[in-house]
């Protein structure tokens, strides 16, 4: 069960955070399913049929144009950083590449494993594959985890992709810029799903029918990162000194050192809001972000909307969210504006159990879905 504190509006009392079970196999998934929190009923903001269908519509051309232009930056970029190789010439070729590796291809991969991107199936399983591997991901383990992330989303004890769990740590969620602890998990998981072995979580969310694919494709990951571990041994038994790192450089470390940008707009989505609520403006937040970020995160930044109806391509979340937006809590107008709020209840939730940021609805709103949620709520002003 899950530990609450009643908290006095005008002392704001302070306790330390119990930790919860975020497991998929203990008692908060138990509770969440006897509480009737597991594939339950959301809100949904109420849309004609007709216009549902028109932003449904799925066309291969934008997914086209931007995997065309992805897959020209990554060889530009990588071209000019092997050109001024020795050089500080190579040094922003190689920063901008990181992030076209290791941050972008992360709003591919899910884009493409909701199978939305492209209206071609195959493209969608091509490019999905692709940035599973640039990710860091199984592809098969992280299908039915977001499917579960889509259909629980940020239950305790059902959603295995919560980001921000109780309590916090500040320190990793540092790290978690440059990537070395997130990645060395991903490949240790990686690793053991190679071996045929799968966690109790991952049992929970995969059917067993899909378990062989799992252990195929991580085997088939391990032997990338061997292959190229070994053109670089290789390289450097030949004498070619610091040049030896570039096949490192195009494979594997990009994931650390560019991803960054994912972190950055990932961490946002649900960061300082509610757990175990069935209303998607209570646990998502959209935020207004610049063309490049857009491109990059492929619109998710329109969080709350994606979550609402996922089935709406990326290219169609600015209409959707322009449809919608009389509903859903005004969006936040930047980045730099929503890690404000965030860090502000991010802070407050390290000591104050249950504690969430919950924002103001517009007047021409209905109101919240406030449904089985015993957590502390803050009006925003």
């Amino acid at each position: 069960m899950r530990h609450i504190m009643n908290i006095d509006s005008s002392s704001h009392s302070a306790a330390l955070v119990p930790p919860r079970d975020y497991s998929l196999t203990g008692e908060s998934a138990r509770h969440a399913i006897e509480a009737g929190l597991a594939a339950a009923e959301w809100y949904h903001t109420d849309v004609s049929r007709k216009e549902m269908k028109a932003l449904m519509q799925r066309s291969d051309s934008p997914a086209i144009r931007d995997t065309i232009l992805w897959i020209a930056l990554h060889i530009l970029l990588a071209a000019g950083g092997i050109w001024f190789w020795g050089t500080w010439w190579a040094v922003p070729f190689w920063l901008a590449y990181g992030v076209v590796y290791g941050s972008a291809c992360d709003s591919r991969w899910h884009e493409c494993g909701h199978g939305t991107a492209f209206r071609t199936g195959w493209m969608n399983d091509v490019v999905y594959h692709i940035a599973s591997f640039q990710v860091m991901r199984n592809p098969i383990n992280w299908r039915w985890s977001h499917a579960r992330h889509h259909t629980d989303t940020i239950i305790v004890g059902r959603d295995a992709e919560i980001a921000w769990m109780h309590p916090i740590s500040l320190m990793l969620k540092a790290l978690a810029y440059v990537g070395v602890v997130d990645a060395w998990k991903s490949l240790v998981g990686i690793a053991r799903n190679a071996m045929g072995i799968l966690s109790p979580d991952e049992k929970d969310y995969i059917p067993a029918s899909e378990w062989p694919k799992a252990i195929f494709w991580a085997r088939v990951h391990m032997a990338i990162y061997a292959a190229t571990l070994a053109v670089t041994l290789w390289m450097l038994a030949t004498g070619m000194g610091w040049k030896s790192t570039i096949p490192l450089l195009l494979i594997g470390l990009p994931r650390l050192y560019g991803c960054w940008h994912m972190v950055m707009t990932g961490l946002l989505q649900h960061g300082g809001l509610a757990e175990d609520v069935l209303d998607h403006r209570l646990n998502s937040r959209t935020v207004y972000m610049n063309p490049i970020s857009r491109w990059i995160y492929w619109n998710m930044n329109y969080h709350v909307e994606h979550h609402m109806f996922p089935m709406v391509p990326y290219h169609a979340l600015p209409r959707l969210h322009e449809l919608i937006k009389h509903d859903l809590p005004v969006p936040n107008p930047s980045i730099a504006q929503a890690y404000a709020e965030m860090f502000r209840a991010i802070l407050r939730q390290r000591h104050e159990v249950g504690y969430y940021l919950r924002r103001e609805l517009p007047p021409t709103a209905r109101p919240y879905k406030d449904v089985l949620h015993q957590s502390v709520p803050e009006r925003s002003a």
